[in-house]
């Protein structure tokens, strides 16, 4: 079994999250997924277990080298124990009885013969009913690594004492000393007992696992796991079992062996020249000594007179480190590099809603005489107040009611009630529908009712658990309906999908609140129109106006925001089916088309064919991104998202936000509205509980 994940942040430029570490050529002519396949090959029957997006990486890398295998492709990654559950899962089913092999697709490993040898000197325990990791005797103390401390025993392989996970180079060396090994990351056992500790440790993930097997359908030469996979805890196999189980067992192994971590590592596998140098591709180093130097094709690169260095040169980007602190790269080139782990992100971004952007918009951003919310601060935080609109109003409801039901210590449970009563008294009408925008008094100055706004009402009144008040207005909707399916709104464009989203999102959250079978019915309604009519066949794109007949418009109507992408695939993804997460896969990666890659961030709209239309962004499309790529598992994406958040957030005054960058960099001096404050509530939450996965 060869699981084909890892991100291997630290190997870019190279490695990227549309083509990572495993399908690298590093160390020669062939990827190391291709290495690991021809090395594993001789011991049986292969089963690789791949993200979906990489599905022709994997394709047709095992085409070149003549391997077949059986391809278990994950809709979402939800690190190694999913991965091994599904693959051992998968055998089970049809050879009960086997014994598999579990390794990384993208460790170096030169010596296939001794590699397959120590393999087979496991067998015996494994067929006893251990878990056998392969543990290499380290030749020097790294940080970067796991170790297995073995105990007592007869025969080769020794029961596991502890693990120890990167310790100190002090603790390393103390470790060494007494017999610790590198963990391989290698493990060798009974599918019986595999599938057995994984129910027994984490069931969770046998479970989201099994239902995923069950769902699986096969295309293109691939299974495709279903769409419960991404139910799953994101945790890996060591966690969940080695370091609990009682049949864990190590093989003290002595073969030529390394993750490849990070540059110093790929430097430590190549073969220097005479000064120490090791070079790759059109690459020259004129008086250097022991450099890396990495040209892609194409590229020509020259380092002279330089020590210890590393020089990775891409088309789009280049890297240049110390070669001490290789182990320090992980996409520094991504929106300015604030952030270099999604943990981080999630602590500092959760603190910034927690302590700046809830207390000042919950004091200074409500009118204290009313209750009501303002539209926007400057970015000294003071209030900014020419109206009252309904989207304003609803929105700001939703984040405080959503804050008090996460259970964030404040006010913020009256300061919704508060704000929604106030409103709906002034803007509610007879029909139980809405008035569009109020002046700072309640003064209705547009009486007149939109789709759009009352999308955001039904989504406050599912954070306020008002079910009745819901009902009414979902009932009062039907006049916007429309002939062909979905709805129409008022005003211009009347045929557009940006409302029908948001009305899909308040479904999604009264359904999720158990409010009926009424609104898992409209879920699915708007669900299949996005599905059937919204979103092109061929190019995956979601449009956003159209005609009568939900054809899209052309000219300057035929618009792709990539934000929307981004928005519609992370709802998408809130009610998986095979079929939904394969449309919100293609809209992630339309979206992805957006990103200026020089700034990390996303772009407001393309054209049809997906060229740059305008180049200037906005804070909201940000947040859908992270969203988005935290749903779909892109951690290289979600990181990238998060340090483009933290851009717009870089204010004088904590809590408040830059809305509007220009085209090719520089913000726009104006204040910060309200209505972000919704989209960076949704994606901070979902990165903090994204993060607090165990892993």
């Amino acid at each position: 079994m060869i699981l084909c994940g890892g991100a291997g942040e630290r190997l870019w430029p190279a490695s990227r999250a549309d083509r990572p570490k495993p399908f690298l050529r590093l160390t020669g002519d062939r990827s190391l997924f291709q290495a690991a396949a021809l090395r594993a090959s001789p011991l049986g029957p292969l089963v690789v277990v791949g993200g979906a997006a990489h599905a022709d990486l994997i394709a047709d890398q095992l085409a070149e080298i003549s391997v077949a295998a059986t391809v278990l492709l994950e809709p979402v990654g939800r690190n190694t124990a999913a991965a091994v559950a599904a693959a051992a899962g998968w055998v089970a089913a049809r050879a009960p009885g086997a014994v598999a092999a579990i390794l990384a697709a993208d460790h170096h490993i030169p010596d296939a013969e001794a590699f397959g040898s120590a393999v087979r000197e496991t067998l015996a325990a494994a067929e006893g009913g251990a878990i056998v990791t392969i543990g290499l005797r380290p030749t020097s103390a790294s940080e970067a690594l796991g170790y297995i401390r073995p105990g007592e025993g007869a025969g080769p392989v020794k029961p596991i004492r502890a693990f120890e996970e990167k310790p100190t180079a002090e603790v390393a060396l103390g470790l060494i000393a007494a017999g610790a090994l590198w963990n391989s990351g290698t493990f060798v056992a009974r599918v019986a007992t595999l599938s057995g500790e994984l129910q027994r440790w984490a069931p969770d993930v046998t479970n989201a696992v099994a239902a995923a097997l069950a769902e699986a359908v096969q295309r293109d030469d691939a299974i495709w796991l279903g769409p419960a996979f991404a139910l799953a805890p994101k945790i890996a196999f060591d966690r969940a079992v080695m370091e609990r189980t009682d049949r864990g067992a190590v093989l003290p192994a002595d073969f030529v062996w390394s993750d490849l971590g990070a540059w110093d590592a790929v430097m430590a596998t190549g073969a220097p020249d005479e000064a120490g140098n090791v070079l790759q591709g059109a690459a020259t180093a004129p008086g250097s000594s022991q450099v890396l130097v990495r040209a892609a094709p194409g590229m020509r690169v020259a380092v002279v007179g330089a020590t210890r260095l590393t020089v990775v040169a891409e088309r789009d980007a280049v890297l240049v480190a110390d070669l001490d602190h290789a182990q320090a790269v992980r996409d520094p080139g991504a929106a300015g590099g604030r952030f270099t782990t999604l943990d981080q992100a999630a602590e500092e971004l959760d603190a910034w809603l927690r302590t700046a952007a809830l207390p000042l918009w919950g004091t200074v951003g409500t009118d204290d005489s009313t209750g009501g919310f303002r539209e926007g601060l400057t970015l000294m935080g003071q209030p900014f107040d020419p109206r009252r609109r309904a989207r304003v109003q609803a929105r700001q409801a939703f984040v405080f009611a959503s804050a008090a039901a996460d259970g964030l210590p404040g006010p913020w449970a009256a300061i919704a009630r508060r704000g929604f009563d106030w409103f709906a008294a002034h803007a509610g009408r007879p029909d139980h529908l809405f008035a569009t925008t109020l002046d700072i008094m309640g003064a209705r100055t547009a009486p007149e009712p939109h789709l759009y706004e009352h999308a955001f009402v039904l989504l406050a009144l599912a954070a306020l658990a008002r079910g009745r008040d819901a009902a009414a207005v979902l009932a009062a909707l039907d006049a916007f309906r429309h002939p062909q399916g979905g709805y129409r709104e008022a005003g211009e464009n009347p045929f557009q999908a940006n409302a029908h989203m948001h009305l899909l999102e308040a479904a999604i959250a009264w359904e999720r609140a158990d409010g009926g079978a009424v609104w898992s019915a409209l879920a699915d309604e708007l669900t299949e129109l996005a599905l059937t009519r919204f979103i092109d066949p061929a190019s995956g794109a979601l449009n956003e106006f159209f005609d009568a007949d939900w054809r899209p418009l052309t000219g300057d109507g035929g618009l792709i925001e990539p934000g929307h992408q981004f928005e519609w695939a992370w709802l998408l993804a809130q009610r998986p089916t095979a079929r939904r997460m394969g449309a919100a896969r293609r809209l992630f990666e339309v979206g992805r088309r957006g990103v200026d890659r020089g700034l990390g961030v996303v772009v407001n709209a393309l054209h049809p064919d997906l060229a740059i239309r305008d180049p200037a962004a906005r804070l909201w499309p940000q947040t859908e991104h992270l969203k988005a790529a935290l749903v779909l598992g892109d951690e290289a994406a979600a990181l990238e998202a998060a340090n483009a958040v933290a851009m717009f957030l870089d204010t004088p005054v904590r809590g408040v936000w830059r809305e509007r960058m220009a085209a090719h960099g520089g913000f726009i001096d104006q204040p910060a509205p309200a209505t972000s404050l919704y989209h960076l509530y949704l994606a901070i939450r979902e990165l903090t509980r994204f993060a607090g996965e165990p892993c």
